[in-house]
């Protein structure tokens, strides 16, 4: 009887804990097969614009690929790297090694989708499997009290409800071993300049540095526990929100951790201190989930009725090169967009105030800035990005009124002075 092999396509998800389909695949095949393939889509420039992904986060990633090969190989196993189209590259790798089933987990935005489309009608082809798994929110599809055309559109109601008739799932086992067909050819894993990227230069202004990698993740969730319990966000001078974020986006983004791992994480520590001060990261993992939800029942139309991007005068071309520069004369802004564009993050405060400006201020189309943001920030994840974009224009399905509306005008008064701004504004380069 010939053994049974599962291919497991990596994708965001690059954890071997609290991972369905790579517990579920080792339980189920006699060998496994893990893949990552660096899509070309996400690196090449079209029409002379700037890449989809941008060397920061390309950085990051490769980082985090690296780690999960390296973890793969302590437990005994190995990854495949490749350059290429997933629908040719996994159909292939299929066939090289008599793959019985393909695993992977779903994606909700139109363009991640399309791609696993496309692999799955290349698979039928070779009458194989691809076997979609849900694994990236912190409510499972199947435990929401409501189907998902029902969600409600409004956060506030959405947020009521499944925390009022829902329960977050357990994490799951991580396998103890990685058993692999012979692979002749793991691959190495692509430099910046393979991906047509230039390596970005170290500001030494950053206080967080952020390594890729779920050995890394996992850390950083440690030291949000042991050096910021106290998460509730405080204003400073003028106003200033100070940041007290946890700063794990980057890593949930790609599914270096789980939403399930962090939240289950603070359930430990609440219990454990006797402490109730970590609600800030609750909510950001409830966010994460709404936005992830909206793609799933509204997909494109999440955020706009015209799929046509707007005309462009040069004066507002000239505007938006300004913003994206940090050269706006509003000193919040520019230190923002500076922060941004050496370290790839800045606050989900900042976010709101830049996207803000430019749609309330400069009247330059959101969808502009949500690319940019797309290409520059190492936390992007479709559905939080674009539909985080689209609250601040007033645009989605939340009924209620636009909270950001006076954002700009907030931004030009806080302190100058202020040790954010004076940082980020200084003549100090990246070294």
């Amino acid at each position: 009887m010939s053994e049974k092999i599962i291919l497991v396509w990596f994708r965001n998800d690059l954890r071997i804990r609290d991972n369905e389909i790579l517990l579920d695949a080792v339980r189920k095949a006699d060998k496994i097969l893990p893949v990552y393939c660096f899509d070309p889509f996400y690196f090449h420039a079209v029409n002379n614009s700037s890449p989809k992904t941008g060397a920061l986060r390309a950085k990051f990633l490769l980082e985090s690929v690296g780690d999960l090969r390296n973890t793969l190989q302590h437990l005994g196993g190995e990854l495949i790297v490749r350059i290429g189209n997933p629908a040719e590259v996994i159909p292939q790798l299929a066939e090289e090694y008599n793959v019985n089933e393909v695993y992977h987990h779903r994606e909700v935005a139109y363009e991640e989708t399309n791609i696993s489309e496309q692999v799955e009608t290349a698979l039928w082809k070779l009458r194989l499997n691809l076997k979609h798994f849900i694994g990236h929110t912190l409510y499972h599809k199947e435990d929401l009290p409501f189907p998902i055309k029902d969600i409600p559109d409004s956060f506030a109601v959405f947020k009521k409800k499944v925390e009022r008739d829902s329960n977050v799932r357990p994490t799951i086992a991580t396998p103890e071993s990685i058993v692999t067909p012979q692979i002749t050819d793991a691959g190495e894993l692509p430099t910046l300049e393979q991906l047509g990227l230039i390596e970005p230069a170290v500001d030494t202004r950053s206080r967080v540095k952020f390594a890729g990698g779920e050995t890394e993740g996992l850390k950083r969730l440690d030291e949000y526990f042991e050096n910021n319990t106290q998460v509730q966000p405080t204003k400073g001078r003028n106003g200033a929100t100070v940041d007290r974020s946890s700063k794990l986006a980057p890593w949930l983004a790609l599914g270096c951790i789980s939403m399930r791992q962090v939240y289950w994480a603070v359930i430990r520590h609440e219990q454990a201190n006797n402490a109730h001060n970590t609600g800030m990261l609750h909510l950001e993992l409830l966010w994460r989930d709404y936005f992830r939800f909206m793609f799933k029942k509204h997909g494109k139309q999440y955020f706009t009725t015209d799929e046509q991007a707007e005309a462009t005068s040069p004066e507002k071309e000239d505007l938006f090169r300004k913003w994206k520069a940090g050269q706006t004369g509003v000193p919040f802004i520019d230190a923002s967009m500076r922060k941004l564009n050496a370290t790839g993050y800045i606050p989900n405060f900042n976010r709101q105030m830049v996207a803000g400006y430019l749609v309330r201020d400069l009247e330059i189309d959101w969808k502009k800035g949500a690319a940019y943001f797309e290409e520059r920030l190492i936390d992007y994840s479709p559905a939080s990005n674009w539909g985080n974009w689209a609250y601040v224009a007033g645009l989605g399905h939340d009924p209620r009124d636009n909270k950001y509306f006076n954002l700009a005008k907030q931004a030009s008064e806080l302190d100058i002075n202020s040790e954010f701004i004076c940082k980020w504004l200084s003549a100090e380069a990246a070294v």
